[in-house]
């Protein structure tokens, strides 16, 4: 995985690629830029951090087409719409299904890359929690069946005595599963595996 976030702008005019580029250059943000929905989705990574900048109105695939089919893909990057038109519809339509921001051509330098600095930053955060998610998954995953049992039982708020009880097993048993579930769940107190549990739902 690519760990600096890179601008991808989809834009058929030339004239805009460029300028995109000389901007984003100006304040150091990478950038890949594409003439056709078509040629990214065809170089597209999922792992690659970043936001995409895309106009709505293009030949072939139109920009909403390509938001649409990302969200078919369970792409989770943030799309900032760009529109020469002053098209509220489509703007509404790009918001209603998730697009990150939308900005009417001709835009001040300044609001794009803004707007282009809170959706890497938005990027960031989702792929730390997805990243966070994946994360509790595996450890719930290594628990025994018995294990899993207890853990249920400690986040419900049981004592190590009641726990016993309901498992018919003997308090020291109990104990040492308490044990391996906060080692396994790599949890430093029941808040926090409680939390975790909460992330999972």
């Amino acid at each position: 995985m690519t760990a600096n976030p890179i601008v991808m702008v989809v834009d058929d005019d030339a004239g805009v690629r460029n300028a995109m580029r000389t901007l984003l250059k100006s304040v150091g943000i990478p950038s890949t830029l594409y003439p056709s929905a078509q040629e990214f989705l065809g170089a597209y990574q999922p792992t690659q951090p970043g936001c995409l900048v895309l106009d709505i109105r293009m030949p072939g695939m139109s920009g909403l087409e390509l938001q649409q089919e990302l969200n078919l893909r369970g792409a989770v990057i943030p799309v900032i719409f760009m529109s020469g038109h002053a098209d509220i519809p489509m703007a509404v339509e790009a918001m209603q299904h998730g697009a990150f921001d939308f900005l009417q051509k001709p835009f001040r330098d300044q609001d794009l890359l803004d707007r282009i600095q809170r959706a890497i930053a938005k990027d960031a955060e989702l792929r730390k929690s997805l990243g966070e998610h994946t994360r509790i998954k595996a450890h719930l995953e290594s628990l025994t069946p018995r294990e899993r049992e207890v853990l249920d039982l400690m986040t419900q708020g049981k004592q190590n005595k009641a726990i016993a009880q309901v498992l018919d097993v003997s308090p020291r048993t109990i104990e040492i599963h308490r044990a391996r579930v906060m080692e396994k769940m790599g949890a430093h107190s029941i808040a926090e595996l409680v939390r975790m549990m909460l992330d999972l739902k």
